[in-house]
């Protein structure tokens, strides 16, 4: 990527993120129902056409961080060893994430974040981004696995980290009182297999 490139690409980053949170704070403040594109965009002090070059609609554009982390989740996983056990692999990834995320302390984006958290007209995009990485990190999963049946193990144990992922983060957002990466790993412990997906022995890493 020579230099003109990577400079258009960090613009339209910025742009991007600048959308996602003027988007989140106007949703936070008066409501997602009441929240336009064109607010939206002149918050970011960008054009109608520009925040469609971006984003489909407003819920995608609130939701664009929260794709974000769960794309940085898979690169985070891709990035481990591929002879390690998958539950280690993944407990490691989510524990990174969190302290990439949070580190010591807590985001200024969440406080409006939980305003949101729950509204209908989120969860369908939710659900889809959720989907989505299912099926990539099943897929990213499947390479590590061995024995029978590694297509329907791959996808279960990718539903599985993700639906104890997001239950853990739900019930720190809920109960705040200690640090978040410690609520992932507990969580991730808890459900932790005897064994392993692929023969080998769990482990979460710590």
């Amino acid at each position: 990527m020579d230099e003109t490139t990577g400079l258009r690409e960090r613009k339209k980053a910025a742009t991007r993120l600048a959308l996602h949170e003027a988007a989140l704070r106007l949703a936070a403040d008066g409501g997602i129902d009441a929240l336009t594109v064109e607010a939206i965009a002149d918050a970011a002090n960008v054009s109608r056409r520009t925040f469609s070059n971006y984003f489909s609609n407003k819920e995608q554009a609130l939701f664009h961080g929260d794709t974000m982390r769960l794309h940085r989740l898979l690169q985070l996983v891709r990035e481990q060893p591929v002879d390690e056990a998958p539950w280690t692999v993944l407990s490691r990834a989510a524990e990174r994430l969190t302290e990439e995320v949070f580190g010591g302390s807590e985001p200024s984006w969440l406080t409006q974040r939980r305003k949101l958290r729950g509204h209908p007209g989120l969860a369908p995009h939710q659900v889809a981004a959720y989907a989505a990485l299912e099926r990539e990190l099943a897929a990213e999963l499947a390479h590590r696995l061995t024995d029978d049946d590694v297509a329907l193990r791959s996808r279960l144990l990718a539903a599985t980290f993700l639906a104890i992922l997001r239950v853990a983060v739900q019930h720190w957002i809920e109960h705040p009182d200690e640090p978040m990466a410690r609520t992932v790993r507990t969580a991730l412990a808890a459900a932790a297999p005897t064994v392993a997906p692929g023969g080998h022995r769990a482990s979460t890493g710590t």
